[in-house]
């Protein structure tokens, strides 16, 4: 749902009012510093009519203006500083939050919202977005209130001097507001398109920069860059219209308040000869009238970057609004037997499209289930489930007797022990990437479980062997499945997945490993998604799905007799393997 821009200030407003005695005290100083400032014209203008006149000349009166007028400089000055020390800190405070907020928020956001949106988008908005609402807050802070404060005390003082003036210009700042809200609206849109494309131009750079590999082997680099040239062309357009319509703020406004200064001349002049009004009373409401205006110049111009920034300030209010998941209970599952049970379980990604339903699957504990069938059966999508990262559309999952949504998510996935295709390694040492499951393990036990997953063979060659830090780059795609297997050797959870768990790793270790494995899954439930079936021979239940639905189930030796689809999955490898 699309943010105007008033829903966006007044969230942004309830951030910064979390911190309301930086906010009065930046008031206070900015009350201080336009009061200063503008008691000085009145300075002058005493000292104008103390000169005012043939023989009316009072040295005393002029000095002692003077003095006053550097006092009020001096401490306006003093006052505006510290103003922009309060506004920086506040600044910074509030876009610490609302970046601690977002990133918080995605912990608890479901998998689905994720997988919707692009690494680069989500970065994009944490980063770049609150980047652009922090200098057009900063701005904001700086200039809008002092802005305010300018025009509110203008206008006090002018009355104080002349009402006839003081409604003359009240009478036609009208004009110069209509301009800028007919002005401003239009541009919000504009920086809130500009905002997304950019949002899809960050997501593309880090998908490209990301599968480089796989750009340059496929050769993909020219039709790459015409994607980039389409979405540069996108952010270009929506760049120019944006700066275009809210530059056309400040020429619009400078022309009101050039003819509201020609207006406060005009009426003075004949105010002085109807004896209304001194020549020192003129100069200090000239004085005013383009102090009154200033700020609708310094609104004007900071303008620009605010509608950027309150575009910028809604894409990540839209990612920290995002529905979150389902509520947990807070029952804890603390049996680790490893029973699974699911009953007339039916999910969709999308409403329209069936993928699993009616699905039923008793484990017994220490079974060891194997799932087969061809891509896009709905394996993933059922080991997703078993984890809970995404909520079933009907049906019970139990897990060691428990209904998964009676309990908390952590004590559920506690449970599970998980190797994927797809490995991951935080920035850290090796030591942290291993213990991710058991954090107080010791030195003895990371060793020996990484001595069980045959990754001790080249972590021990390592600079600072288990302290060595590392990134996601620092090794194979084989090493780090090695790492991961070692981090589930190392947990010992009641329950094992192992989806494509041994997919780049070489036969002979991979022959190592499987009996690391099968000495690991002694006792303990385990699930293996694989499509090499010859891995799974031994499986006591071999799962059959196609279409989100279990079409045959049983041992090897069960299925391959019955010679239905399992049967030609099985000796499909064997053919093409023969053709080859």
């Amino acid at each position: 749902m699309k943010s105007t821009s008033m829903e966006t200030m007044k969230k942004l407003m309830r951030m910064v009012g979390r911190y309301s005695l930086w906010l009065v005290l930046s008031l206070v100083l900015a009350a201080v510093t336009v009061v200063l400032t503008l008691y000085v014209p009145i300075l002058f203008g005493d000292a104008i009519d103390a000169i005012a006149g043939q023989g009316r000349v009072d040295p005393a009166v002029v000095s002692a203006m003077l003095v006053r007028v550097l006092i009020c400089v001096a401490i306006s000055s003093l006052c505006t500083w510290v103003m922009n020390l309060v506004n920086n800190h506040l600044t910074y405070r509030v876009v610490y939050d609302i970046r601690a907020k977002a990133i918080r928020h995605i912990q608890v956001i479901p998998m689905k919202y994720i997988d919707a949106h692009s690494t680069g988008d989500i970065t994009g908005r944490i980063i770049a977005d609150t980047d652009q609402l922090s200098d057009g807050l900063l701005l904001g802070l700086t200039q809008l209130f002092s802005g305010v404060l300018t025009i509110i005390v203008t206008l006090v003082f002018m009355f104080m001097r002349s009402w006839q003036i003081t409604l003359l210009v009240i009478a036609l700042t009208p004009v110069s507001f209509i301009a800028a809200k007919v002005i401003a609206s239009r541009s919000f849109e504009m920086f809130r398109k500009q905002a997304a494309a950019r949002g899809a131009q960050t997501a593309l750079i880090d998908e490209m920069i990301t599968n480089q590999k796989l750009v340059q082997a496929f050769g993909y680099g020219k039709r790459a860059s015409l994607r980039f040239r389409k979405v540069n062309e996108e952010v270009k357009e929506y760049s120019q219209k944006a700066i275009f319509i809210s530059s056309l703020t400040n020429p619009c406004t400078r022309a009101v308040n050039s003819m509201i200064y020609a207006a406060v001349a005009l009426v003075g002049s004949f105010l002085i000869l109807g004896g209304m009004l001194s020549v020192g009373g003129l100069s200090v409401m000239l004085s005013y009238a383009n102090q009154y205006m200033k700020p609708f110049n310094d609104i004007s111009s900071v303008v620009t970057e605010f509608q950027n920034a309150l575009a910028c300030a809604a894409r990540v209010f839209e990612l920290i609004e995002a529905e979150p998941e389902v509520p947990e209970k807070d029952g804890v599952i603390e049996s680790r037997e490893g029973s699974v049970q699911l009953k007339d379980v039916s999910f969709r990604y999308v409403p329209e499209r069936p993928l699993i339903e009616n699905f039923n699957l008793d484990v017994k504990p220490g079974q060891h289930i194997a799932i087969v069938g061809p891509t896009g059966c709905g394996k993933t999508t059922f080991i997703n489930l078993l984890m809970r990262f995404y909520e079933i559309d009907s049906g019970t999952i139990h897990v060691n007797g428990h209904e998964i949504r009676d309990v908390t998510r952590h004590s559920l996935r506690e449970q599970y022990g998980m190797v994927l295709q797809e490995t991951w390694l935080q920035s850290g040492t090796v030591r942290e990437n291993l213990a991710f499951g058991r954090p107080d393990a010791t030195d003895e036990e990371i060793i020996d479980a990484c001595r069980k997953a045959h990754s001790w063979e080249f972590i021990r060659r390592l600079p600072q062997k288990l302290d060595t830090p590392i990134s996601e780059d620092s090794f194979s795609a084989g090493q780090k499945q090695l790492l991961c297997i070692t981090r589930v050797m190392l947990a010992l959870p009641p329950v094992l997945i192992l989806d494509e768990a041994t997919s780049s790793i070489d036969t002979l270790t991979e022959i190592k490993i499987q009996k690391a494995f099968d000495e690991l899954m002694k006792g303990r439930t385990s699930f293996i998604v694989a499509h090499r079936l010859s891995t799974i021979r031994s499986a006591d239940v071999i799962l059959v799905m196609k279409e989100g639905r279990i079409i045959e189930q049983g041992s090897h030796e069960e299925l391959m007799d019955k010679g239905g689809f399992y049967a030609e999955l099985y000796n499909s490898q064997f053919v093409s393997s023969a053709a080859a």
